[in-house]
């Protein structure tokens, strides 16, 4: 008997039996149908098994994550971190203040901003602790860092980790969105470091003076040749004037994809002598002819607000309506971006591989991501720092502070904003900070 003609399937594979069936039929169908429920029976009882194996596994992971971090804060408790962070803004610097409020009043820990300039004098101290064999109780807890800075310190070895994924607030951050806060100027963050903020180069004018800045860096030159005096950059090797410096370097280097990649791995003369013969004919044309520079963005919006040159730059796309906020701009200042786009990246906190106070870093990084520092920060009267966290994984009451805080008068929308300039390799940053100090300084 073949069961496909004597005893046609159904399409729940059951089979049923033809009107004249015989005894034998009969038995042989019931026995079939009986030995394919069992077979299907089985198999429920395997996912059902399966199933609660893995919700024993998943019950058992999570008390054990809230068990670790509870352990970090309770170590943290009467710890003192000692955060090395830049100190060349007022209002940067009391946003450290206020989170060092929120730490101690929260969990007992006391937050000592250690105030620098340069962050690449932490990395030569750290760098210095471990070659004297100082690997614990070092003087750095935690340090603003991003760029050819992160690299160095993961490099030699410096960085304590990988942590940052483990805080229970980067649960929030927006890794979907946002690919430079797992990747520092094409670095891989792999878990060394936390992101705290956005961060997108942007240029200043003031509209009552100026209505039709420059919209590239080609005609940048000849805005400047048209205008003599009322351009000028801060003089590297500070943050804002190397930025600049990239900036234009992307727009003019023949392939601006070398410049992912490490400088050894391409013939960086030629691809940085565009930048330089940009730079020779534009410098007689800066302010005081090029002959002295600002030393940092703070001085060249002064400049700005002064009256002695009529565009400014900054990397905090809100930082024009802070500046108005603060009386320190006329309102009639805006912001714009190049045609092209322009560099954006993500800055970070990391831990030192000698911390003394790790747990206690670790609970200031955590505070540090949390919606409520987040909002608070990105608010234009206390800093304009856009956020690094993801609004669809917010609760309605968090979106709601972001919500309630107003982009400013001077500020582009994340859609005015676009496109985004990835960072080049650190390697080109410090290659052109040593060649401008050897061309261009006087």
């Amino acid at each position: 008997m073949t069961l496909d003609t004597q005893c046609p399937r159904q399409p729940d594979g059951h089979v049923t039996l033809p009107r004249a069936a015989t005894p034998d039929m009969t038995r042989f169908a019931a026995g079939f149908n009986f030995l394919r429920g069992m077979k299907k029976l089985t198999l429920t009882m395997r996912a059902a098994h399966l199933l609660s194996a893995l919700l024993c596994l998943l019950l058992a992971i999570a008390p054990s994550k809230a068990t670790e971090w509870d352990d970090v804060v309770a170590t943290a408790r009467g710890q003192t971190v000692y955060f090395n962070a830049w100190a060349g803004s007022d209002k940067i610097n009391a946003y450290i203040a206020w989170v060092g409020l929120r730490v101690k009043t929260d969990y007992g820990v006391t937050l000592r901003h250690v105030k620098i300039g340069d962050t690449a004098t932490v990395v030569s101290r750290v760098l210095a602790e471990k070659t004297a064999g100082r690997d614990s109780s070092g003087s750095v807890d935690l340090v603003w860092i991003n760029g050819e800075n992160f690299a160095a310190m993961k490099t030699h070895g410096l960085l304590h980790g990988p942590f940052a994924e483990d805080l229970p607030n980067f649960r929030l951050v927006d890794v979907e969105n946002k690919p430079t806060v797992r990747l520092d100027f094409t670095v891989p963050v792999e878990g060394l470091e936390v992101p705290w903020g956005m961060a997108q180069v942007v240029f200043i004018h003031d509209t009552a003076r100026t209505q039709s800045p420059p919209r590239s860096i080609i005609s940048m030159l000849d805005w400047a040749r048209a205008n003599p005096g009322r351009l000028t950059y801060p003089e590297p090797p500070n943050f804002t004037g190397t930025t600049f410096l990239k900036q234009a370097l992307i727009e003019l280097t023949p392939d601006p994809a070398v410049l992912q990649h490490p400088t050894y791995e391409t013939d960086a003369a030629e691809a940085t002598a565009p930048l330089w013969s940009w730079l020779n004919q534009i410098t007689p044309y800066l302010w005081r002819q090029g002959r002295t520079y600002p030393a940092n963005r703070e001085a060249q919006r002064q400049l700005l607000d002064d009256g002695e040159v009529d565009i400014s730059l900054s990397f905090e796309p809100a930082g024009a309506s802070s500046a108005i906020a603060r009386g320190l701009l006329s309102n009639t200042v805006r912001t714009y971006v190049l045609n092209g786009g322009t560099i954006g990246n993500t800055h970070f906190v990391a831990i030192p591989y000698n911390s003394a106070a790790k747990e206690g870093a670790m609970v200031v990084a955590n505070i540090l991501l949390s919606p409520e520092a987040q909002a608070h920060k990105q608010r234009p009267e206390i800093w304009g720092d856009f956020t690094v966290l993801a609004m669809n994984k917010l609760s309605r009451d968090a979106r709601r502070q972001f919500s309630e805080s107003p982009l400013g008068v001077a500020t582009l929308t994340p859609e005015e904003l676009a496109p985004t300039l990835p960072e080049p390799h650190p390697s080109w940053t410090m290659l052109i900070e040593t060649e401008w100090r050897r061309r261009m300084s006087r």
